[in-house]
């Protein structure tokens, strides 16, 4: 049966804010064991470890909303380009910003042989859309216009904030995650409140498992969000063109080039390529760890469109 472009959309929406619902709920019991540990085993301890938590999270948050699409954009090596350096760049990005009701994001590229692209921005109104300069090389009119559509598409469903948010997210989890296991190394949380009894052994043992599974747990939803989203822009990027294929037939590009490494990509900026920027790994470890979907699995749903 033909997918039906809403419904892949749908669906990817829901599963995105399930999964980033389960992170809340993790970080906020980071916060109130943590402050039962240090504060006391009683409700204000809880309370004054929820907002000790909510409040390295919104410092994280304010200061990477502000910073972080710069940072990504000189992190990855992209510089802006002209109308007259690329003119077929910007009149696919013109023209499909017109089509998403959207302004016109900046054009940036990177000078790399890999096929690649991406979009930041914390949203349309401060977005841009960065592609590698093997991708305008290899690609054609349709498939150029697919993968920006794709780029289009996370801007429009404000996925580049969504993610810039949960990273952020990430890195406060983790921090408090490390501070709780400084306190066990240090000895302060078993010192606290010792009228807790049983109680406080079993808070203990709680913490102690929190501060080291906690990251990693934060780490797989954030991934398991990104590669929804990768669906969602994918659906999405087909609904603006109105051509499946085109997006199909670059991803299909994409995936049998024969080096893909993009130079100056890390681990904090590849979950924002339309395709892993590192080369390939096979295994249960290398799918349960990636940034993306498999990309058969992309290209299979949008030839099934």
């Amino acid at each position: 049966m033909k997918r039906i472009f809403f419904d892949e959309i749908r669906s990817n929406k829901r599963k995105s804010w399930l999964l980033v619902l389960l992170f809340i709920v993790l970080f906020c019991f980071v916060g109130v064991i943590a402050g039962l540990l240090w504060f006391g085993m009683d409700p204000r301890g809880a309370y004054t470890g929820l907002f000790f938590a909510l409040i390295v999270a919104g410092l994280y948050v304010l200061i990477g909303m502000h910073t972080g699409d710069k940072w990504i954009l000189q992190m990855t090596g992209a510089r802006p380009v002209t109308k007259q350096e690329f003119p077929h760049l910007f009149h696919t990005i013109e023209g499909l910003a017109i089509a998403a009701g959207i302004p016109t994001p900046k054009a940036f590229v990177i000078d790399d042989s890999a096929l690649n692209a991406f979009a930041t921005g914390k949203d349309p109104e401060h977005a841009s859309i960065t592609v590698t300069t093997g991708l305008l090389k290899k690609l054609n009119r349709e498939e150029l216009e697919g993968v920006i559509a794709h780029e289009m598409s996370h801007i429009k469903n404000y996925d580049v904030r969504f993610m810039m948010l949960v990273t952020i997210l990430i890195g406060a989890l983790t921090l408090i995650s490390d501070f709780l296991l400084r306190s066990f190394l240090w000895g302060g949380a078993r010192r606290r409140d010792e009228r807790g009894g049983q109680l406080a052994i079993v808070l203990i043992l709680v913490g102690l498992l929190l501060a080291i599974l906690s990251p990693l747990v934060g780490q797989l939803i954030r991934l398991a969000i990104s590669r929804k989203r990768e669906f969602l822009a994918d659906a999405n990027g087909a609904a603006l063109t109105r051509y499946p294929p085109g997006l199909a037939n670059a991803l299909e590009k994409i995936k049998n080039d024969p080096d893909p490494l993009v130079d100056k990509a890390n681990k904090a900026t590849a979950h924002l390529f339309i395709s892993t920027p590192f080369r390939k790994k096979a295994g249960f470890v290398a799918r349960m760890f990636a940034t993306h979907p498999p990309i058969e699995e992309r290209i299979k749903r949008l030839r099934e469109m």
